[in-house]
C-alpha cells in the first residue's frame, strides 16, 4: 500500500513542479509512465496473491471434508 501510495503521488509531481506548485512547461512524462506502469503491476500481482490464497484455502477446505 505503501508503494501505491507513493506511486499515486507521482503522477501529479510529473505534470506539476514541487517547488513553485506550478504547472511544468515540460511534463515529466517518462515518471508519469512509470508510475501508471508500477501500478499495473502493484494491482496484478496482489490479484495473483489473491487467487493463490483462495486456491490453497480452497485445497485445505477440500482436504478437511474428504477426511
Amino acid at each position: 500500500m505503501v508503494v501505491l501510495g507513493f506511486l499515486m503521488i507521482g503522477i501529479p509531481i510529473a505534470f506539476i513542479s514541487p517547488t513553485t506548485g506550478e504547472l511544468r512547461e515540460q511534463p515529466f512524462i517518462p515518471l508519469f509512465y512509470a508510475s501508471i506502469g508500477g501500478i499495473i503491476v502493484v494491482i496484478v500481482y496482489s490479484g495473483y496473491k489473491g487467487k493463490k490464497a483462495r486456491q490453497k484455502a480452497n485445497r485445505e477446505r477440500r482436504r478437511k471434508f474428504k477426511k
